[in-house]
């Protein structure tokens, strides 16, 4: 039997000459029966009305004052797309329910009024609801919640935010038990999972899966260049041209980068080329609130033709006129493909239109590997971890900010939340003690006395202005230490990194913003610029750069064992192939291929691991260190998302010995400890965690003060307190998210058993891409001739492909 739809919005429905889809009437049925939801569907398919139209129904039936439903997006941004298509059935229906957006840019008069006189619909991100939660009034404001909607939820549940999230879901569910959880995707891989993660106590039974309708299948097709497909490279640059004219034979595209600096590239690359003046934009996340705005209405209003954009536009915009997606370099998952792609034609009957330009020959072969994982169905594995320390112990400090808490109550709820259901008794004994003292080594200071226990199990904060900070200084983003970029009239452009601001001087020219800009000046933390005609230097920002993903590396190693899949790649790539077998070996999907080969006076090792790029970086560290200590004198390694590569003054005879399994209880230990690695991730938990603020009441530290003081308090703890919880929660962070640990220990575990070792002559062609960065990196500075490096590339490149 189908839901029962109120008269009203079966009228709207019917003028328009529409019908519930089958999810829709699902998430209906799904609300009816009290049951916490997920819905996975394709974009285009009608995601947000379904998440929302439970609630409408709800409140035409039972009218309500107060706060019902509450909307949580990924972005800051609260996108407009869904203010619009909430608010546009709702305005034509004439009802009475206000919605509103809430997050770090409301004005403070409207944050005040939304706690006393809230909404019926409230837009937020998890860090606005952390914060409300913190609120003594939050058991009044919530009291009453039915609904709770996590839109992308694919783009939370495995992070810190998730985490956050995901406690401030335990607390509203203690405050209205009735409280109905719903979680919306187009891209999981596991629902089971996600499921789990979105169930109080992650009782999976409790939580409905809706799919949608798959929709049409995307149109998806590789860029072949005009010459050939590049040995080195992952940015797709070559393709300039290519991608202009694309953008010509198309409405509107969007040319999604996967790192800032390639972002601001690229478009300089196309404004080159853009000898027909096609309007064209520029958007990433480092970009100015105003300026991002202003492309995005711009696009919306259909008076850019193109788009070049980070991640910062993977999820929240629904811009009907785009009809082509293209994605500069590997996307690294089929997930992410699938995701960007998206944005193209929110229609679910038509397919979207996306293609991938491959940086080289590697990374043809992975385009061609996600293409064929999403023909198959296969998106990227998800990998969940348990939830995070720094993040409870913010967590159990806003729940002290409403009001005094039991301890063994407030754990019971904390357990309710998936990622901390396996917590232990003496991990929460230390949480406690955390906020109570700072730890051992810190509790002489009264800063850090933030909690007092009363009497036994019942704690309170230890004074009011502790939540005055707590409120300045709560969230889990932290940014890295920047600086504003502004012209000199005041307006801000931006922000760049700090570490690349400092290296500028008064007349230096950079692109940002798709302009270039000459520095005028610094004042603070602002660097004054102003618009130029001088060629400018690209912006560098760190951080770590995406890795392939595993199924991706898997199809990958099974291409270069398999060759009735050759047809199917272009003739060189073949060739490249090809001759690799006849002068080397092409690995079998389970071996560790290792090459050895002198070069121009001096000896490489290339591992051909297909592990990804942050798990290379890693190995690279150890491997040089341990040949170090045996006298092979290292001199440099590169690395990508296929292979290390490493230059020696001594020629390596025995790699076995190298990447033996021990180099992670030693090398990787010391390694650890005596690099910036572990310090990094030290400032990020001790900010969460409440041990150093960002801001004081009316004024913000800059990133170098933060960083002054969470290096102070690491270096006391490491002497005093090995085991203090903030240092242990710093390694799960060093290893698991900034080295993918997990990856590094299949590689180290795989080389013990299945490592080939083959002595060649002189370079492979499976080496080339990797001794191409070798020799660019060495050129003599900025003002290497061009034609040198190019003359030299074509002479390895000859050499490799020789089979003389």
């Amino acid at each position: 039997m189908s839901p029962r739809l109120p008269g009203i919005i079966d009228d709207w429905l019917s003028g328009r000459g529409w019908q519930l889809r089958t999810h829709q009437l699902g998430m209906l049925e799904a609300a009816e029966a009290g049951e916490h939801a997920l819905l996975v569907a394709a974009t285009g398919a009608g995601k947000t009305l379904a998440g929302f139209l439970p609630s409408i129904a709800d409140l035409i039936d039972n009218p309500s004052e107060g706060l019902h439903t509450l909307y949580i997006s990924p972005l800051k941004a609260l996108a407009v797309d869904v203010q619009r298509n909430l608010l546009t059935p709702i305005e034509e229906m004439g009802l009475e329910i206000r919605v509103e957006t809430r997050s770090g840019d409301t004005p403070y008069n409207r944050k005040m009024r939304q706690r006393t006189k809230p909404p019926q619909m409230l837009l937020t991100t998890p860090e606005s609801l952390s914060l409300l939660l913190s609120y003594p009034d939050s058991i009044d404001l919530f009291a009453n919640i039915k609904t709770i909607i996590i839109d992308e939820v694919h783009a939370f549940a495995k992070e810190k935010r998730g985490d956050l999230l995901n406690l401030a879901m335990a607390r509203l569910q203690r405050i209205s038990p009735g409280l109905r959880r719903v979680g919306l995707s187009a891209t999981i891989s596991d629902p089971d999972a996600y499921r789990a993660w979105l169930a109080p106590y992650g009782d999976i039974d409790a939580v409905s899966l809706v799919k949608g309708e798959p929709g049409a299948p995307a149109d998806l097709s590789i860029l072949i260049p005009e010459e050939r497909v590049p040995w080195s490279g992952h940015s797709g640059r070559y393709a300039a041209g290519q991608v202009l004219d694309l953008i010509e034979e198309h409405e509107a595209s969007i040319i999604f980068c996967n790192t800032r600096s390639l972002c601001e590239l690229i478009f300089q690359d196309l404004w080159s080329a853009n000898d027909k003046q096609l309007p064209i934009g520029v958007h990433h996340g480092s970009l100015s609130r105003e300026a991002r705005r202003k492309v995005e209405l711009a696009m919306a209003d259909g008076r850019l033709r193109g788009l070049v954009a980070t991640a910062s536009l993977d999820m929240g915009l629904d811009w009907g006129n785009v009809d082509l997606v293209a994605q500069m370099g590997a996307p690294k998952g089929s997930s992410r493909l699938l995701q960007r792609v998206g944005r193209a034609n929110h229609r679910l009957n038509e397919p979207s239109k996306g293609m991938i330009v491959p940086g080289n020959r590697f990374e043809y072969l992975e385009a061609r590997a996600c293409l064929d994982a999403i023909a198959d169905g296969e998106l990227d594995p998800e990998d969940f971890r348990p939830g995070a320390l720094d993040v409870l112990a913010q967590h159990v400090m806003g729940i002290a900010c409403a009001g005094p808490f039991e301890s063994e109550a407030l754990l019971d709820e904390v357990r309710s939340a998936a990622p901390y259901s396996g917590l232990t008794d003496e991990m929460w004994e230390r949480i406690l003690h955390l906020n109570s003292t700072g730890g051992y080594a810190l509790k002489a200071y009264d800063k850090y006395k933030r909690l007092v226990e009363d009497s036994p199990g019942k704690w309170r904060i230890a004074r009011p202005a502790v939540a005055k900070q707590h409120r300045l200084n709560a969230g889990v983003i932290v940014d890295n230490v920047m600086m504003d970029v502004r012209f000199r009239n005041g307006r801000k452009i931006g922000k760049v990194e700090e570490g690349f601001g400092s290296t500028l001087t008064i007349g230096d020219a950079f692109y940002f913003s798709g302009i270039s800009l000459e520095v005028e000046g610094f004042k603070d933390a602002d660097i004054i610029v102003r618009a130029s005609k001088k060629n400018g230097q690209i912006v560098s920002y760190g951080g770590q750069r995406m890795s392939m993903s595993t199924h991706l590396a898997q199809r990958v190693r099974n291409f270069l064992a398999d060759r009735s899949q050759w047809s199917r790649f272009p003739d060189d790539v073949r060739e490249w192939l090809d001759v690799q077998s006849q002068r080397s070996r092409l690995p079998e999907p389970h071996e560790l291929l290792v090459e050895t080969f002198p070069h121009e006076g001096r000896h490489f090792m290339v591992a051909y691991s297909f592990d990804g790029w942050n798990a290379h970086q890693s190995l690279g560290m150890l491997v040089t260190k341990r040949m170090e200590q045996a006298g092979l004198k290292p001199l440099n390694w590169v690395a990508n998302d296929y292979a290390l590569a490493i230059s020696s003054i001594e020629p390596v005879t025995d790699p076995q010995a190298l990447f033996s399994p021990d180099i992670l209880e030693e090398e990787f230990v010391t390694w650890v400890e005596e690099s910036h690695l572990l310090k990094r991730a030290f400032r990020e938990v001790a900010v969460i965690g409440g041990l150093v603020d960002r801001q004081q009441p009316g004024q913000r530290k800059t990133g170098r003060q933060v960083s002054f003081s969470t290096d102070l308090i690491y270096d006391v703890l490491k002497r005093y307190e090995p085991d203090h919880l903030l240092l242990k929660a710093a390694w799960d962070d060093a290893r698991a998210r900034m080295t993918e640990l997990g990856r590094l220990v299949r590689l180290v575990d795989r080389a013990a058993d299945t490592m080939v070792h083959v002595e060649a002559s002189r370079v492979t062609p499976m080496a080339v891409p990797l001794m191409v960065v070798i020799g660019r990196e060495q050129a003599p500075g900025a003002a290497a001739d061009e034609a040198v490096l190019v003359a030299a590339e074509e002479a390895l490149i000859d050499a490799a492909m020789s089979l003389d």
